[in-house]
C-alpha cells in the first residue's frame, strides 16, 4: 500500500511539473559581446590599434529578445538608434555589416526557420532541428536571482581571417567548446540564437570569442506574447543557403582583389568566427 502511495505521489508531482512547463511563456532579453582580434602593421600606433578594436567590438554589442512558450521560441534583435561612428585619429572607420536574422524554433514540429539575407536579398531557411550534444556538468552558479547549471559541447568550427596585405580570406578549422548556463527554475528548452536543448532556459553562453548574457526576464506577461513565424524571403534549406552564401562571399572577395584598390598604409587583419 505504501509503495503504491509513493508511486502515485511521484506521478502526481511529475504531472504537475509537466503542466507547469506547458504554462510557461515569457520574454528574455540578452546582450551580446565579442572579443575581436585586430592586427595592424607594426608601424601603427597603439592608440590607433585601440580605437579600431573598440570600433569593431562596439558593433558586436547588441541586444536581443527571446519570446518563448513551452514549445516555441522567436529570437530577434532589438533595434536601437545609434550615432554615426567617428573615424579614428588615423582616418580609418571600420563598419561590420550587421544581420537582420529572425530565428524561430518549434520543438513539437521539429522545425526551425531563419529569416535572413545575403547582399540585401531575403531568404527564409526552413529545416529540421538538430539538438546540440550537450554534456551536463556539476558546476553551479547564480545569474541574477536564478541558480544555473553548466553544460558544454564540442564542435568543429571554421575561423575566417581576412588579411589586407594579401587580399586573401584564410580559413582555419578547429575544435571549439561551447559553454552554456541554464536554469531549472524556467523549465523550457530554449536559449538565445541557435543555442537550445537543455532542461531549462539558457541564461548565458560562452562560445569562443562570443558571449551572450541574459539581462532581464519577464514570465507570463499580462499582455501575453506575440510569437509570429517569420515568412519573408525565398525558402531554402540550410545546406542550400550555405552554398549560396559561400559562393557570394568568394565572388565579393574576387571583386575586391581584382579592383586594384589596395592602398599603402596600415595592413589590417581581422579575425572573426570561432
Amino acid at each position: 500500500m505504501l509503495i503504491k502511495l509513493e508511486l502515485s505521489l511521484f506521478c502526481l508531482l511529475f504531472a504537475l511539473g509537466t503542466l507547469a512547463a506547458q504554462d510557461f511563456s515569457g520574454i528574455a532579453t540578452y546582450k551580446t559581446d565579442r572579443k575581436v582580434d585586430l592586427k595592424l602593421s607594426d608601424d601603427s600606433s597603439d592608440a590607433i590599434k585601440a580605437q579600431l578594436a573598440a570600433q569593431v567590438r562596439r558593433q558586436f554589442q547588441k541586444e536581443y529578445a527571446l519570446t518563448f512558450t513551452a514549445n516555441e521560441a522567436l529570437y530577434k534583435e532589438i533595434k536601437s538608434l545609434e550615432k554615426p561612428q567617428a573615424a579614428s585619429s588615423g582616418g580609418i572607420n571600420i563598419v561590420v555589416q550587421g544581420t537582420t536574422d529572425i530565428l524561430y524554433r518549434n520543438i513539437a514540429e521539429n522545425l526551425y526557420l531563419n529569416e535572413t539575407e545575403i547582399m540585401s536579398k531575403p531568404f527564409l531557411i526552413r529545416d529540421t532541428l538538430e539538438k546540440p550534444k550537450w554534456k551536463l556538468q556539476k558546476d553551479v552558479k547564480n545569474i541574477g536571482e536564478y541558480t544555473c547549471f553548466k553544460a558544454t559541447y564540442t564542435r568543429e568550427v571554421t575561423e575566417q581571417i581576412f588579411d589586407s596585405a594579401t587580399d586573401s580570406l584564410l580559413e582555419v578549422k578547429k575544435n571549439q567548446i561551447t559553454t552554456a548556463w541554464y536554469t531549472l527554475d524556467i523549465p523550457v528548452p530554449h536559449g538565445p540564437d541557435t543555442y537550445w536543448g537543455l532542461p531549462g532556459l539558457i541564461l548565458e553562453v560562452n562560445d569562443g570569442d562570443l558571449t551572450i548574457l541574459c539581462s532581464k526576464i519577464v514570465l507570463n506577461p499580462e499582455k501575453g506574447i506575440d510569437l509570429q513565424r517569420p515568412k519573408a524571403g525565398k525558402e531554402v534549406s540550410q545546406v542550400e543557403y550555405d552554398i549560396i552564401r559561400d559562393k557570394k562571399s568568394k565572388e565579393m572577395l574576387e571583386q575586391f582583389q581584382s579592383s586594384g584598390r589596395r592602398e599603402k598604409g596600415n595592413n589590417v587583419q581581422i579575425r572573426i568566427g570561432g
